[in-house]
């Protein structure tokens, strides 16, 4: 039986946070972000404990027209590079690779010659099968590797347990609990965060969880799945991310009672860069439409397609959902 690990004063040196700004928040402004704003929220991450930086993906650039996207859609090492030098920090950094949607064979170097120290291969559970062999390319090369599943909320009790015994035979360093829609509450996210960590039991595989905000439980669900024994949590400044968002990195920095972690510094930031990303026009955060979307357990398509065209007409919307149910 698992049971919950320390209490609201413990301090779990297991626990690390990892930034997805970048590359969550990047889809909310097509990856347009200045130098400036990366390499100042890479040296603010640093003085705020942050253990990881996800800097974006590293898309296929067969498949994705460089023209049409900001850098941090690929993350090109000389990027990188530029705004982190050979990273003297104690801070990782993190890529990720989606399945179906990368050239991982040909893409990457070998840690040994890379910036980079982690890769997160994100995959639906019907494409395990290749995250596995994405996994152990990775590894090869000498990197860190995650595995996050996506929409794991729409997915039977059997196809994650087929998932998580495939992985837990690979290499993976930490398996990701997503919750790609927003849909989980805390008793639900809890029960699937002992699911993982039970299968990883023995293996000394990491559990992550990774948020949205539909609902208004990011922060919520977070710290539930963590009390059970989750240790790699992801966040977002002021939950920037795609739709509705993500769980607050400041709200993971106030809650956390390691002193590592320096909430002052991100608020420092936050005045100075985020709050002219809002000015600018940059869209994200809880709202009506997200909310009904996580309520559907579906994909926020509909209601980001809702929120481009500025709509206020919400009962409709809600109406329309409900009879394509």
């Amino acid at each position: 039986m698992t049971v919950r690990k320390g209490n609201l004063m413990s301090v779990r040196d297991d626990i690390k946070l990892l930034d997805a700004t970048i590359r969550d928040g990047g889809l909310c402004n097509n990856f347009e972000f200045s130098d400036e704003f990366v390499k100042e929220l890479y040296k603010t991450n640093v003085k705020s404990g942050i253990d990881y930086m996800e800097f974006g993906y590293r898309a296929s650039k067969a498949m994705f027209d460089e023209s049409e996207f900001g850098k941090w859609k690929f993350c090109k090492e000389e990027d990188i590079r530029a705004i982190v030098g050979d990273n003297p920090s104690d801070m990782k950094i993190a890529v990720m690779a989606d399945v179906g949607r990368c050239d991982y064979k040909t893409d990457f170097l070998p840690k040994s010659e890379s910036v980079i120290d982690m890769v997160r291969v994100a995959c639906y559970i019907h494409q395990i099968p290749t995250a596995v062999e994405m996994i152990e390319h990775f590894h090869a090369l000498g990197y860190e590797t995650t595995c996050n599943i996506m929409a794991v909320s729409q997915a039977n009790t059997d196809q994650i347990t087929q998932a998580l015994d495939m992985l837990c035979s690979t290499s993976v360093d930490v398996i990701y609990l997503v919750d790609s829609y927003g849909s989980l509450y805390p008793e639900n996210a809890s029960e699937l965060s002992k699911t993982y960590i039970a299968a990883a039991e023995n293996t000394g595989k990491k559990i992550g969880f990774h948020a949205h905000n539909n609902l208004n439980l990011a922060f919520a669900n977070t710290i539930e799945t963590m009390s059970y024994g989750v240790s790699f949590l992801d966040a977002t400044v002021q939950g920037m991310g795609r739709g509705a968002g993500n769980c607050p990195m400041e709200l993971l920095l106030g809650f956390l009672k390691n002193p590592k972690y320096n909430l002052y510094h991100l608020l420092k930031f936050i005045e100075k860069y985020m709050l002219m990303l809002r000015e600018e026009g940059v869209v994200w955060g809880y709202d009506l439409q997200y909310m009904f979307t996580g309520f559907l357990n579906r994909h926020p398509r509909e209601a980001i397609d809702f929120t481009s065209k500025d709509r206020k007409d919400y009962s409709e919307f809600y109406k329309s959902l409900l009879e394509n149910y």
